[in-house]
């Protein structure tokens, strides 16, 4: 392994544990490089600072959005509290990052490569951040929508500033209406799948085991409720098409007007034009942490 890459990994081992130099040294050159066994490793040998950091909840952070000639990138960058998450340098890491995700189209290892405005990498950035912070940060999830012959639109919901916030959406259409035409339904149901949070766009898209899973609590849930076994398959097989309706994105009721569902929507301002949703990525600071 090279000199510097030897010293980087060093340098990481450092700021996310707080053991000195020559305890990571011995560690990174025991474990052939790997961070995390060289945690491991640090932990073994009863090392207590070997989990300072490791072992916080980053459940804070910023969403940040980004759009450039119709495309877009999604990213979230984690901490560990919400005054972190306000301080100016961390606001401007995230919202270099949510571009740098838009260039190198949403993958990760690209992105921690990517040389950043003061001329050194995100992965050293990110380090120096965690250093002069004194928080875990992490680059949580990024992802970007880059295919430009679609129709793409943003949402941030209660942003602190353009473009960044706690909770953001990016989707994408496929239309050969004018992107005029549909500006204003494209925000709609970006709003949408800000508030309702959906799992997928339809029905066959949902994951079986979620599905499998859900029937599973349903049936137990009415089981420990004393319903009659035999009407329980029938009752759980209604509960589960509302659990798919729930969280189906074109099957969902239109938030501004329950009367109606997404795709009604969809039928009603498609005429002779056909609008397709083609995805939707959804983040929400510290969801699932």
């Amino acid at each position: 392994m090279a000199l510097d890459n030897i010293l980087d990994k060093v340098k990481q081992l450092r700021e996310v544990t707080g053991v000195g130099f020559k305890d990571c040294k011995n560690a990174i050159d025991e474990s052939n490089g790997d961070i995390e066994k060289s945690i491991e490793l640090l932990r073994k040998k009863g090392i207590a600072k070997a989990t300072k950091r490791m072992g916080r909840v980053a459940s804070e952070g910023l969403v940040s959005v980004y759009e450039k000639n119709n495309k877009f990138s999604i990213s979230e960058i984690n901490c560990e509290t919400d005054f972190v998450a306000k301080n100016a340098e961390f606001i401007k890491f995230s919202e270099e990052i949510s571009q740098i995700t838009l260039l190198r189209s949403g993958n990760m290892d690209d992105i921690l490569n990517t040389e950043m405005k003061n001329k050194k990498n995100v992965k050293n950035n990110l380090i120096d951040l965690i250093s002069k912070i004194g928080e875990k940060i992490s680059i949580r999830r990024v992802e970007s929508l880059s295919n430009d012959k679609y129709k793409n639109f943003s949402y941030v919901h209660s942003s602190i500033k353009k473009n960044v916030g706690k909770l953001g959406v990016i989707l994408s259409l496929d239309t050969e209406k004018k992107i005029t035409e549909i500006q204003e339904f494209g925000k709609q149901l970006s709003m949408q799948i800000a508030a309702t949070s959906p799992i997928s766009i339809d029905k066959d898209q949902l994951d079986k085991k979620i599905l499998e899973k859900e029937k599973e609590i349903i049936i137990e849930e009415l089981k420990n409720n004393g319903k009659d076994s035999k009407i329980i398959e029938k009752i759980a097989i209604g509960k589960l098409n509302k659990f798919i309706n729930d969280n189906t994105l074109l099957n969902q009721e239109w938030i501004l007007d329950p009367k109606k569902k997404v795709k009604d929507v969809l039928k009603e301002i498609s005429s002779s034009e056909n609008i397709v949703i083609k995805k939707f990525v959804r983040f929400k600071v510290g969801e699932g942490v």
